[in-house]
């Protein structure tokens, strides 16, 4: 027999290692190479949106009507520096493509001010012809935009130029949503890293045996190791590539809402873009590399004093208590990261310790022999099965946490929507149309009919600055302006995180402003402080409007002040306008047929309060789609690793089993035995993961969350989740139990 077909020889024996290992290498591979390519393709739209033609200009007709190929032309022949964009959604994949004219697009370099051409080259951008082939076979509407040079000069009558902004003005929100992504992703590495090198521990325990006859062969131990090593490389090879593909599979599956949640909370527009597949190939050969043949590369001085250590708890007390304390005080989310990396590093060393010696005390303190005995040998299980264990419980603790964020979300959303959507009806004004009169005649219409209320409803946008208490301007910020008249029930029923004395009185009056929760923590804002909206004309006073009160406003990146109608600035058009009605007894066709009437037979665009909360629904369900999809396949990981570790340590071990049989207990009293004992390692590690769950839940409501999204959330608890969670770890518990009843079957009967 050959050296290879020797040390391959232990696989011909335990299958089950060899498939447990590919298993593991193969799903790790595809769900972080899955994160990485919609990260990675996320960060590219945000550069590209922020570098290209972010704050240009584009050419609008005057008459208000989109602009076509005909415009196009026209302005290209009146001498107008000017290019194409149409963006269409990509027929191949996640993201967008943005069709564009690279022959126009030249005039735009030579007018450019700084003299570097916009990156205009390569994914996402390509020709117009093909966009335009895209967008005719597409149903839904891609409207043309003509970008003019930084220096356009006078456009040609019927023309005029606007801003054309990509750049999201909410660009940190949407990198520390991507920050979150990537931190899961790396947990997920790690615990991958754990689970892998516990199998294959594992497996060398079992190997040692034909390592130490090779060396008897004369085999130098050098070549055995090179062997390992290129024997590790080979399985990665053969499970990463496919592993790659699959994660470009999940990818192209979760693209479509992944990219909707972006554009949805940020603002961003996820580009297309081409398939990354030598990062995740190379990153998940090093993890595996490194994850199972590390030991190779340390000193066997250096892993005694490791296994050591790990028999003590106090590294592992300074770590936890360490973290603990920096996640309070810390800021940013990668410091938030780092601080929560150290109280897993100080948990994972706890966590087999806690357990061993709890058992042993346990077996100290018993009176019978049987139990004392089963006892001991949940501690040595503890001590052998360490890193599964541990890697069992940081996969249960954040799959609670996760659940009860994503839980408190859309609960929280629900109540939210219920303020916020507290009418039954949504009137859109038509353009143009004046929304006076439709406002007049509605307050005659309702007024005093049982259980009717409205109002009028004006968006826009407006520079807000702060005032000091020396009277001087603080920075001036554009944020989105809401005006509401009458302040009335649909409206005081919002729930706000923070207020003034009766701020609803105040609002009525004109004599204060609201703001949202993101205005408030970006800008730190409190209660009190004073804000002016729009510019300070000469002469004017200075003492602006004092914040009255802040309220949630999930789901939207920007800024927000909402003030009274009175107090929607002079001669500013808003940007959207419309009336929310609760008819009560009345008519609400006759109230729609007389604003229609009020507007010269123009009548508005109408939404039901149920198709604007089922639009709503369907955006945020899309939100934490990617969230759940890694935490369930890294709770398949570890149960399928933990199912295969406690097998393949109660077979080594299956001796001691039989010997029960040799003191005289039945075969279905020892099976009651491996029952408990297996059932109390994974019920013990679901309890332990509890805390860390709970604690982990904490951090992300209430530390990641408003750094990741711009709001926080309550913090709240799922006990019946929990329950969930207890009866999947006594399944794999089970799952153990009965394939080593079968394993000791065949041995009984071989």
């Amino acid at each position: 027999m050959t050296l290879t077909g020797a040390l391959l020889s232990h696989y011909r024996r335990h299958p089950l290692q060899l498939a447990a290992l590919a298993l593991m290498i193969l799903l790790a591979t595809m769900l972080w190479s899955g994160v990485h390519q919609l990260t990675g393709q996320a960060r590219d739209s945000l550069a590209r949106a922020e570098q290209s033609l972010s704050g240009g200009r584009e050419a609008v007709r005057s008459d208000g009507q989109p602009v076509t190929v005909d415009d196009f032309v026209r302005l290209r022949r009146a001498g107008v520096c000017v290019m194409p964009w149409l963006e269409v959604p990509d027929p191949d994949g996640p993201g967008r493509l943005v069709g564009i004219d690279p022959l126009a697009g030249q005039c735009l370099v030579s007018d450019s001010h700084s003299g570097r051409a916009p990156a205009l080259d390569g994914d996402p951008f390509v020709d117009i012809h093909r966009a335009a082939t895209v967008s005719a076979a597409t149903p839904v509407d891609s409207p043309l935009h003509l970008i003019v040079g930084e220096s356009p000069g006078p456009l040609p009558p019927g023309y005029e130029s606007a801003p054309f902004q990509r750049g999201p003005d909410t660009g940190e929100l949407g990198r520390s949503f991507l920050l979150n992504l990537d931190a899961l992703g790396a947990l997920v590495l790690m615990i991958t890293a754990l689970l892998l090198r516990a199998v294959y521990r594992l497996g060398q325990a079992q190997r040692e045996t034909s390592f130490v006859l090779l060396a008897r062969y004369g085999v130098p131990d050098r070549v055995i190791r090179r062997r390992l090593v290129l024997e590790i490389l080979l399985l990665s090879a053969l499970c990463i590539g496919p592993g790659v593909w699959a994660g470009s599979a999940l990818a192209r599956l979760l693209g479509n809402g992944f990219g909707a949640s972006l554009e949805g909370l940020f603002d961003l527009p996820l580009y297309a873009g081409g398939t990354d597949w030598l990062t995740p190939a190379l990153v998940m050969t090093a993890v595996v590399v490194l994850a199972c043949v590390s030991d190779l590369l340390v000193p066997a001085r250096c892993r005694a004093w490791l296994d050591r250590g790990g028999r003590s708890l106090w590294p592992g007390v300074i770590l936890a208590a360490v973290g603990g304390a920096a996640v309070l005080v810390v800021s940013g989310l990668a410091a938030t990261f780092a601080a929560v990396a150290v109280v897993f590093a100080g948990v994972g060393l706890l966590v087999p310790t806690v357990l061993s010696h709890l058992a042993d005390r346990l077996a100290a303190r018993g009176v019978d022999e049987l139990r004392r005995w089963r006892w001991r040998e949940l501690g040595v299980m503890a001590r052998r099965l360490a890193l599964p264990v541990v890697a069992l419980q940081f996969t249960l603790a954040l799959v609670l946490a996760v659940q009860a964020l994503v839980a408190s979300f859309e609960q929280t959303f629900e109540g939210w929507l219920d303020q916020r959507l507290a009418a039954d009806w949504y009137l859109d004004v038509p353009a143009g149309a004046d929304a006076g009169p439709a406002a007049d005649w509605l307050a005659g219409q309702l007024a005093g009919v049982d259980g009717a209320a409205w109002h009028r409803i004006r968006r826009g946008s407006a520079t807000v600055a702060s005032i000091g208490a020396d009277d001087g301007t603080r920075a001036s910020h554009r944020l989105d302006l809401l005006a509401v008249a009458p302040i009335g029930p649909l409206l005081t029923r919002w729930h706000l995180l923070a207020s003034a004395d009766r701020p609803w009185d105040a609002l009525a009056r004109g004599d204060g402003v609201m703001i949202n929760e993101q205005a408030a923590r970006r800008f730190g804002w409190v209660i009190g402080d004073r804000l002016r909206l729009g510019e300070a004309a000469p002469g004017a006073a200075t003492d602006g409007l004092p914040v009255l009160g802040v309220y949630a406003d999930y789901g939207r990146p920007e800024g927000e002040v909402l003030v009274a109608g009175s107090r929607w600035p002079a001669g500013q058009t808003p940007s959207f306008e419309g009336f929310a009605i609760e008819p009560g007894t009345a008519d609400i066709d006759r109230l729609i047929d007389g604003v229609t009437r009020r507007w010269g037979g123009e009548a508005p665009e109408v939404q039901e309060n149920r198709a604007i909360r089922a639009s709503a629904n369907a955006v945020f369900q899309r939100t934490f789609v990617l969230t759940r999809a890694m935490t369930l396949l890294t709770l398949v990981l570890a149960g399928t690793a933990l199912l295969v570790m406690g097998l393949v340590f109660i077979t080594s071990r299956a001796w001691y089993f039989r010997l029960l049989r040799a003191w005289g207990l039945s075969g279905r009293e020892v099976f009651s035995q491996l029952l408990r004992l297996c059932l109390g390692l994974t019920l013990g590690v679901a309890l332990l993961a509890l805390p860390l769950g709970i604690w982990l839940t904490w951090v992300l409501v209430g530390r990641i969350n408003p750094e990741a999204f711009g709001w926080s959330l309550p913090m709240a608890v799922y006990p019946g989740f929990w329950l969930e969670l207890l009866v999947l770890s006594a399944l794999i518990g089970l799952g153990i139990a009965g394939l080593m009843r079968r394993s000791l079957a065949r041995e009984a009967t071989s």
